[in-house]
């Protein structure tokens, strides 16, 4: 499989514990674990547990498996050692991963800090991003949630205009490639 092919997908609210501790929906648990598998063989020089980091975008995090990091890495391998943008993400996502382990019950312990950073008291909410995922505080997810859907609906365009399709399958009255509503 390819990284491609490891798919965060869906939206999940787990409970946070006292402890810091939350379930990893098992769904992205799997993505996970088939990340890390290349050319059909699974490296066993992976941990069993997820990464994660402050987001650079706002308070929430974001994570993936090692999968995704060694995605980000050969991005950058494309940029000189010393280039001051490649230093900035390395610091902002590498410097600030935490690896967390699944225990035996598919939980992770998050960092204190991490909660803290992204607001996170009694719950998370896990939301799928294909290759990534976001954990978010549920109440500041629902108010972003009706924001991103209203900009996805007004930007499908520019996705449609850039992709690599020149026709897609179309519901009635939508006005996507391939359907100009033509009326036949």
């Amino acid at each position: 499989m390819s990284l491609g092919e490891a798919m965060f997908l869906s939206r999940f609210t787990n409970t946070l514990d006292a402890k810091g501790r939350v379930s990893v929906p098992a769904d992205f648990r799997s993505a996970v674990a088939s990340g890390d598998i290349r050319h059909g063989i699974k490296y066993n020089d992976e941990f069993d547990g997820i990464v994660i980091w402050p987001s650079i975008d706002g308070k929430w995090l974001e994570g993936g498996g090692m999968a995704l990091l060694r995605s980000h890495q050969a991005m950058l391998n494309n940029l000189k050692p010393h280039d001051l943008a490649r230093i900035a993400f390395e610091r902002a996502v590498f410097g600030e991963s935490h690896r967390l382990s699944f225990d035996a019950s598919g939980r992770v312990s998050l960092p204190k800090e991490l909660a803290e950073f992204a607001g996170l008291d009694k719950q998370a909410t896990f939301v799928g991003m294909g290759q990534r995922f976001e954990i978010w505080n549920p109440d500041a997810y629902d108010a972003k949630v009706k924001l991103v859907r209203k900009m996805a609906k007004e930007t499908r365009q520019r996705l449609y205009a850039v992709s690599q399709f020149s026709t897609f399958d179309q519901g009635p009255g939508d006005q996507g490639p391939g359907n100009q509503g033509s009326g036949s």
